[in-house]
């Protein structure tokens, strides 16, 4: 007969307390703004400013562009070392850490210092050079959680039969990695993609250095004016955040002829 495992579950349900208790207090503060009365207004209050609507907006469209430029260069990077540079695969991990040794403060202050206004290139003097610096800054920060998701993906499958596959049939080397090599690994980028998402929507340095209207500053300060607005607006970032994971997950394991049903029906099952 077999034992009842009362210790992983007892972590399990620790671990669990540990998620959703906090969440279910934000959540019940956030309903507490009249005294004795569960009401929406903290959240009513939030869709009537249309601050948040814009900065919302913005830092989603932010972290997208970072999630893109974040896998165009990982996964032909990633590729490249493994299939003809494999002794300079610790190198390379060592270079995708080093977002999480330099501070994000650095690392913004080199970008003002080397794009600022005597610079060759001043991109801090436009606003689409200032958004381009900070796409970068969201990508560099994700860098370390993109890398390791692309390059285990990358250890998953046999990129050097497939290469060789490829280039029998008569595709290039680009091609190969942009029509065999990108959808071999497309769960592994979606892995990364969810960890972009999560740490670039609520970056805060990098963003309130470029002076950018982004939700990392506006949540900031509306913690330091308001009560019950910040903690609606957490929960309504997580619920935005949860819902784009689940978008960018759709449309990442979604084949030909597949829709919006059938992929609902699969994950409630």
């Amino acid at each position: 007969m077999t034992r009842f495992p009362y210790l992983a579950t007892a972590v399990a349900v620790v671990s669990a307390a540990f998620f959703l208790v906090p969440l279910a207090a934000t959540i019940n503060f956030s309903l507490r703004m009249k005294r004795g009365e569960i009401t929406l207004d903290a959240y009513r209050w939030l869709f009537r400013d249309d601050t948040f609507v814009s900065v919302l907006g913005f830092s989603a469209a932010a972290s997208l562009a970072a999630i893109v430029l974040g896998a165009v260069l990982v996964v032909p990077t990633a590729y490249w070392v493994r299939l003809k540079l494999p002794a300079m695969r610790p190198v390379t991990e060592f270079l995708s850490l080093m977002p999480l040794i330099i501070p994000p403060v650095v690392l913004v202050f080199g970008y003002v210092r080397i794009y600022g206004t005597s610079s060759v290139l001043p991109l801090t003097m436009s606003e689409a050079g200032t958004n381009l610096l900070l796409v970068i800054g969201y990508t560099v920060l994700s860098l370390p959680y993109m890398y390791r998701a692309v390059d285990n993906g990358m250890a998953a499958i046999d990129i050097t039969t497939l290469t060789e596959a490829a280039e029998s049939l008569g595709a290039s080397r680009l091609r190969t990695i942009a029509t065999v090599i990108f959808p071999n690994v497309r769960s592994a980028i979606v892995s990364g993609a969810f960890l972009t998402f999560s740490i670039s929507l609520g970056e805060f340095v990098i963003t309130s250095l470029l002076n950018r209207p982004a939700f990392g500053p506006y949540l900031v300060q509306m913690g330091q004016d308001y009560a019950y607005q910040p903690a609606a607006l957490a929960i309504m970032a997580f619920a935005f955040t949860w819902a784009c994971m689940a978008l960018m997950d759709f449309f990442a394991t979604r084949k030909p002829g597949q829709g919006i049903l059938p992929f609902i029906r699969r994950k409630t099952a």
